[in-house]
């Protein structure tokens, strides 16, 4: 081999052994860089720092819930819902406080000819109160009220309402039933001539009829007989009507 030949192969050797060193062998993180799951690994952990760092950043920018706000909000929408529902039952509230009157314009020219039969009343009311029609007794559920010259007069509403019922009634006159709030109801018989009709809504004052005469009660002349109701039971109107 001559000169030229020899220091050709020690130019390759060297070359591949400069070579060699700069292909060592790869680093451990270049291994772990190498492996499939590596990348969806970091790629998964980074949408979890990510995700987690937003929660935080909301959670902090979040204002703290203002509950006595919304304890004033909440009433006052409860309160005005309640009024609203209650009006009806206020409205009822204002007519039924509505006190009862004598059904007449002036009660100081009239008087009780037969009072109320009160069971636990005394033994005097009870022979007052007796009604007799033939030969029977029957108790009286009302009061009945006329001059002491018997002359006719006018019969008014004791309370405000409607009328439910005009009919005339051979034994006992013409009739007429008015229904009030508050489940009352007033009835008015022994009457002329009438002034409303059914139907009609009357106000506490109003003219319903003229005082008159029936077959039951033909001996006290001209009269009105009252009654009045309370949720169905007939109740005293002395009890509940005003002095005079």
């Amino acid at each position: 081999m001559n000169e030229q030949d020899k220091n050709k192969t020690n130019h390759d050797e060297s070359l591949k052994k400069s070579q060699g060193d700069s292909g060592a062998k790869p680093s451990s993180w270049s291994k772990m860089l190498s492996k499939r799951w590596v990348f969806p690994a970091v790629y998964t952990a980074a949408a979890a720092i990510i995700l987690t760092l937003v929660w935080v950043y909301q959670d902090a920018g979040q204002k703290p819930l203002d509950t006595a706000a919304t304890s004033q909000q909440v009433g006052a929408s409860t309160n005005e819902a309640g009024t609203a529902n209650s009006n009806p039952d206020a409205l009822e509230v204002l007519a039924s406080a509505e006190s009862l009157v004598w059904p007449v314009a002036n009660p100081g020219e009239v008087e009780v000819v037969k009072p109320y039969y009160d069971e636990n009343g005394t033994e005097d009311n009870h022979v007052a109160a007796m009604v007799q029609y033939n030969d029977k007794f029957i108790p009286n559920v009302g009061i009945d009220l006329a001059r002491e010259d018997n002359n006719t007069f006018d019969v008014k509403a004791a309370l405000s309402g409607e009328v439910t019922r005009v009919d005339d009634v051979a034994v006992l006159g013409k009739v007429i039933e008015i229904t009030h709030q508050g489940n009352m109801k007033t009835v008015y018989q022994s009457l002329g001539e009438t002034k409303v009709k059914q139907g009609d809504v009357v106000k506490q004052g109003d003219t319903l009829a003229t005082a008159g005469r029936s077959e039951i009660e033909k001996d006290l002349g001209n009269h009105v007989h009252f009654e009045v109701y309370k949720d169905g039971k007939v109740v005293n109107p002395s009890e509940l009507l005003p002095g005079r």
